[in-house]
């Protein structure tokens, strides 16, 4: 038996195969330790000892939540000397242009943990200071005294020569200080030039390593041992649990990384390859587009600290289910980005909430219907709502009916600003692609937003409430490594690189036969990451090492003008980082089509309804709808992992993998 097992804000989601078949299981998170929600879920359904697991792929937000409240280890920094205060000068950049006082976040290391030790190199890796081991050893002491969990090491131009950071963690580990595990090198977590994205990403690693590798031993302590514990990383693959404790935060933004895989890969089996994702849970929304593949980029930040690591381009926003709405100061209507989370949750979930969400305004507007939320399992209790939206419409000066609509249209604005940033902003066109909808209440409002975008079409699949439990079914393993180049493109160079990248499939093919993949499901990108003479960044360009010089020089110059519009081609091209992705192709669930035959979906009506707002609803069970399905909004599909909404003016259409295909008639 094979399970994903994604941990959201408000619900934690199951997906099981086993024998061909798919079985999903919701309950609700356990904020305070998130793996008690996922054991009792998982010996729910595959019984107290577990035995019958085989694999158990996880999405876990344990890193990002440490960072997010700073609650990660206790660490140290040690850094070349003079570059002690690396994580408080940063960047001098200004987030907020305009701001009279703006406010820098606090480093993860307070500057009394933060050292710096006699030693350097320059550019070229070339020793110029020997590294002091007696300088090394009184910060040792200190360190001792301070009683860390781990420590971060980032020293200058180690990216180009680790030996003067191997010979810390070497004393480190002599003096029996801490660890091999507990010691996090530059050189090893990122080593490529940019001294405060290095430093920043390294205490990042430092900071979450400990917090994650306890959370990763209980679940794993708590699964059979011939059970394969695997978990989600930022770039949309999936490593082993003995792996997540050496790149820890590769994880931190891993969160809706799943739903996006998920998407894409059922999206192609429909036979769609534009595709933009909408990711609707209950604490936040997130958006992707791919044109026929994911995007990633190369950093981000995470609470404004930078985060240099290849990850998914994913735009997350405050906008869920649980999102809180208010009246702001001047009496305007304010949806997110706070939430009333798992506990207490909405007010309709009965739980003691007492803030209007999102979830209150769909349930008030007869969207949620009170008989049907999680297959019937969970009644939502209106009448405390409808109390507190009566409150809030006095204040507007509209009717409960007016102020829930509202509450819906804000956040629905919010959706659409974020959906504009990854493709109108980015020079795509929504109009040529469709919309891929799921989370919890994703599908309540799809439509809405497509209109709003002229999108022509919006993909419901099957199991959209637990598409990211799905998604880590179906993510490969994926590693990447890197090294820095910084050199002119040359004759001699191309050849340099191309022993560089032997060395490092070598190490690529050795990971991954520990991770268990056969050599015939193993996959390899290489990248040369490239400039301009005098440019500050690089742009990413695929090739292989067949390709002679001038050949790799016309492929940047080729994707420079394809991002920029232009190329310099009488300028000098330098190769700054070279990079290997490999893949480990895992076994997918198999999911075949079954037969169409044009219906009325009669068979899955169970009643006609009306709305608060008067408008007539058709309500329909999903598990009854069969392929070749056709009928018209406004309507209602209920499932035990969410509800549907299909406003008047759409028509529905279930296809052979029992997607929910929504069409806006206007543009039909």
């Amino acid at each position: 038996m094979h399970v994903g097992v994604d941990i959201g804000g408000t619900f934690t989601d199951f997906v099981f195969h086993e024998n061909g078949t798919l079985r999903i299981h919701k309950r609700s998170s356990t904020p305070q330790n998130p793996a008690l929600a996922m054991l009792e879920g998982l010996r729910t359904l595959a019984g107290e000892t577990l035995q019958t697991l085989q694999q158990v792929s996880h999405g876990s937000t344990v890193a990002t939540n440490a960072i997010l409240e700073r609650k990660g280890a206790k660490i140290a920094l040690i850094t070349t000397q003079g570059f002690r205060d690396v994580l408080f000068i940063g960047r001098q950049n200004r987030s907020q242009l305009y701001a009279l006082n703006p406010q820098l976040p606090a480093p993860l290391v307070p500057r009394e943990r933060c050292y710096d030790v006699p030693e350097r190199l320059d550019f070229r890796g070339e020793v110029l200071q020997p590294l002091d081991i007696k300088a090394l050893d009184k910060i040792l002491d200190d360190i001792a005294k301070q009683k860390v969990e781990a420590v971060a090491v980032c020293l200058l131009f180690s990216y180009m020569n680790p030996a003067h950071e191997q010979a810390i963690r070497d004393r480190i580990r002599e003096r029996g200080l801490l660890e091999d595990w507990q010691v996090a090198l530059s050189s090893d977590v990122l080593p490529e030039f940019r001294e405060y994205e290095r430093a920043s990403t390294v205490a990042l690693e430092a900071y979450v390593r400990p917090i994650m590798g306890r959370y990763v031993q209980q679940i794993a302590d708590a699964l059979p041992s011939s059970c394969h514990l695997r978990i989600m990383k930022s770039d949309g693959g999936v490593i082993s649990a003995s792996t997540v404790r050496q790149q820890a935060v590769q994880t931190a933004l891993s969160g809706p990384a799943a739903g996006v895989i998920a998407a894409h890969y059922l999206a192609r089996l429909a036979g769609y390859d534009n595709v933009v994702t909408l990711d609707m849970g209950g604490t936040s929304t997130d958006v992707a587009l791919f044109a026929g593949r994911p995007t990633h980029r190369p950093e981000s930040q995470i609470d404004n600290l930078p985060l240099r690591f290849r990850l998914l381009d994913i735009e997350t926003i405050g906008a869920g289910g649980g999102s809180i709405a208010r009246l702001d100061a001047g009496g305007a209507l304010r949806v997110g980005p706070e939430s009333a989370g798992a506990d207490p949750g909405p007010i309709v979930y009965g739980r003691g909430g007492e803030q209007l969400t999102v979830s209150d305004a769909n349930a008030i507007l007869g969207r949620l219907d009170p008989e049907h939320f999680l297959g019937g399992e969970m009644p939502l209790q209106l009448d405390a709502a409808q109390k507190q939206m009566e409150q809030l419409a006095e204040q507007m000066g509209v009717t409960a009916v007016q102020a829930a609509a509202g509450i819906i249209e804000v956040a629905n604005i919010n959706i659409n600003r974020a959906l504009r940033r990854v493709s109108v902003s980015r020079g795509h066109d929504p109009r040529h692609f469709t919309l891929v909808a799921f989370g919890g209440a994703g599908p309540l409002h799809a439509c809405d937003v497509a209109r709003s975008l002229r999108m022509p079409r919006v993909l419901i699949p099957r199991y959209p409430g637990v598409l990211c439990a799905f998604g880590l079914l179906v993510a490969d393993i994926a590693l990447e490594y890197s090294r820095p180049v910084m050199r002119p493109v040359t004759i001699a160079s191309v050849a340099e690189m191309r022993v560089m990248m032997a060395d490092m499939m070598r190490h690529a093919h050795d990971d991954l036969k520990r991770e268990g993949v056969p050599k015939e499901q193993r996959r390899f990108r290489a990248i040369l990451e490239m400039r301009y003479k005098g440019q500050a960044y690089e742009l990413p360009v695929s090739l292989s090492f067949g390709k002679i010089k001038a050949q790799v020089v016309e492929a940047f110059h080729e994707t420079h003008e394809r991002t920029y519009g232009h190329a310099l081609r009488d300028r000098e091209v330098e190769a700054v980082n070279l990079r290997l992705q490999a893949i480990g192709i895992i076994e997918k669930p198999s999911i075949e089509p079954a037969p169409v035959q044009d219906n009325s979906g009669a068979d899955a009506l169970l009643r006609l309804s009306t709305a608060p707002n008067g408008q007539r609803l058709a309500l329909y069970d999903r598990e009854l709808l069969v392929p070749g399905a056709r009928f018209p909004g406004p309507a209602l599909i209920f499932q035990l992992d969410c509800t549907t909404y299909i406003p008047e003016g759409w028509k529905a259409y279930v296809d052979g993998y029992r997607n929910l295909i929504l069409e806006d008639i206007a543009q039909a």
